[in-house]
């Protein structure tokens, strides 16, 4: 197997005007450093990405560069509709020390294999650094299959990787065979939390899931007892994940979940999300709080607590 990386795909907090809160985001940013993640993912989906314009973007950037570089990794999400816009925004990124950048497609129409190439051709012909493509089928309506992505790291050698946020283990697997024997540093990673040993045991490397927000500390204890091959413990901590998945099925919408999740760990942030997203109800948060005391107990008992 490949050495094990767990990345998180960080929440943006916003202040209760909904403006993008520096104290707020250093608190979480903080929370996760400390918690021994593999590194940040910035403006992903948990993220609100969609809900941030140009200049808000640039100065989260610059806020997270500045704090965080060099501690660890850092990810920025630039995908969005406007290719053109893509281009600069990561290049921004790129000049501001991100290690890399993490690229959606266009998710207005179904693109077609063809248009999907064009796209990435396109943008990462001209983006100077490194890139991880994004594939998130549910929220694009299209999939980067594996073979437009194989073609594509015939053409650019600063794509470096792939999150692929599938509910099928199948299609991640079926990537990994695809390109690994070309490309066997070509980096894959499962977008939900659950699948993190699974992709290992595939030949990726790890996972990008958003449930490190609320519980880094075990994350990275996933990431150690993995490269130190220590089956029992991956077991316990696997079944500790798949408990912890009830969370993104709380409310349809799984950022405000996530949130209210960092808060009851303590991480004095703001709860709020952008328009349209809305606050659990208090119903919502009752089944939130029973779900991560049940899991609390069991981490507890594995000494990850």
């Amino acid at each position: 197997m490949k050495k094990a990386n767990y990345y998180t795909p960080v929440v943006t907090v916003f202040d209760e005007t909904e403006k993008p809160d520096s104290n707020g985001n250093r608190k979480i940013w903080e929370h996760l450093i400390s918690g021994g993640v593999s590194g940040l993912v910035i403006m992903g989906s948990i993220g609100e990405f969609f809900a941030l314009d140009y200049e808000e973007k640039r100065r989260l950037i610059c806020d997270v560069t500045d704090y965080a570089k060099g501690r660890t990794r850092l990810l920025i999400g630039t995908g969005g509709m406007n290719a053109e816009e893509t281009v600069l925004l990561s290049n921004y990124a790129l000049s501001k020390g991100a290690d890399a950048v993490l690229v959606i497609s266009p998710y207005y129409f179904s693109l077609s294999e063809r248009e999907i190439h064009h796209y990435y051709d396109t943008v990462c012909g001209k983006i100077k650094g490194k890139v991880y493509l994004y594939n998130f089928p549910a929220r694009t309506g299209y999939d980067i299959s594996p073979q437009t992505t194989l073609e594509l790291l015939r053409s650019h050698g600063n794509i470096v990787g792939y999150k692929d946020t599938v509910g099928e283990m199948g299609h991640t697997r079926a990537l990994i065979q695809t390109v690994s024997q070309e490309f066997p540093d070509f980096e894959i990673f499962s977008g939900f939390d659950e699948f993190m040993l699974h992709n290992m045991l595939s030949g990726g490397s790890g996972c990008i899931g958003g449930l490190s927000n609320i519980y880094p500390e075990l994350a990275s204890a996933w990431v150690r007892v993995v490269d130190e091959r220590n089956l029992e413990a991956c077991e316990n901590i696997q079944g500790i994940f798949d408990q912890l998945m009830e969370i993104y099925s709380v409310a349809e919408i799984f950022v405000p979940v996530i949130k209210e999740g960092v808060r009851n760990r303590g991480i004095e942030i703001s709860i709020k999300c952008r328009n349209p997203l809305t606050p659990l109800t208090e119903k919502q948060k009752k089944h939130l709080s029973t779900i991560m005391a049940a899991c609390e107990d069991r981490m507890r008992k594995c000494h990850i607590l």
